[in-house]
């Protein structure tokens, strides 16, 4: 009786590991009325708001960057890096001011993975419910490139799927710039070429066919 006792003890605790990862308990909220309901304290994160399923409700769109310490490097001055991976979250408005979640995407946002290099991420929802992702990286030193990547998505059919996509690079040292545009639903593409310092150097732009191809959902990493 007395180790049958025990080994459901430990049972439960292992049940209980399997599920609470030690240091990892805290998560995204389920549902909420706002940001502050979803997100953990402490965590850093951005959010949009519009109607990305066009039921005239808003709906909220959320990337949160969790705070665990495994994954903090303190400088010398104090300042803190967060190498944590970002979580992506689709909410749907429920009506009466609540939000569900929809979906969550742990492994869509490139986490930062240095202390020279970062990435700035910013979500806007346009006036057509389109949700557009645009994910920067800056490099102190090592390259002299800077890049944007843009990427749009359109909730339909059930999901959202990717209809657009723009790059914009640029060279800090010569001041070459190249921005490159896609449209999944002309398959059309667009590279234009110009310099930022030297207005003189003639700019380029040039229009080719994309073949067409199935559509991609969202869920792929950027």
């Amino acid at each position: 009786m007395i180790a049958s006792k025990i080994w459901k003890s430990v049972l439960a605790v292992l049940l209980f590991m399997s599920i609470t990862p030690c240091g990892q308990a805290q998560g995204l909220a389920q549902q909420g009325t706002s940001v502050d309901d979803i997100v953990p304290a402490g965590w850093r994160h951005i959010e949009a708001q519009g109607d990305l399923n066009k039921d005239g409700i808003l709906d909220l769109v959320v990337v949160a960057t969790p705070d665990f310490e495994e994954n903090l490097k303190t400088r010398d001055d104090g300042y803190v890096y967060n190498f944590n991976q970002p979580i992506l979250a689709i909410y749907f408005g429920a009506g009466q001011g609540r939000l569900q979640l929809w979906k969550q995407y742990d492994n869509v946002i490139p986490a930062d993975e240095s202390e020279n290099c970062s990435h700035d991420i910013t979500l806007e929802i346009t006036r057509r419910g389109t949700l557009r992702i645009a994910i920067s990286l800056f490099c102190s030193s090592g390259s002299y490139g800077a890049s944007v990547d843009t990427y749009t998505y359109r909730y339909q059919q059930g999901d959202f799927y990717l209809i657009g996509m723009d790059n914009e690079e640029m060279q800090r040292n010569t001041g070459e710039s190249t921005i490159v545009s896609e449209n999944y639903l002309t398959w059309k593409r667009q590279v234009k070429t110009s310099n930022v310092f030297d207005v003189n150097v003639p700019s380029t732009e040039k229009w080719t066919r994309l073949p067409k191809k199935p559509l991609k959902r969202l869920g792929v990493r950027l």
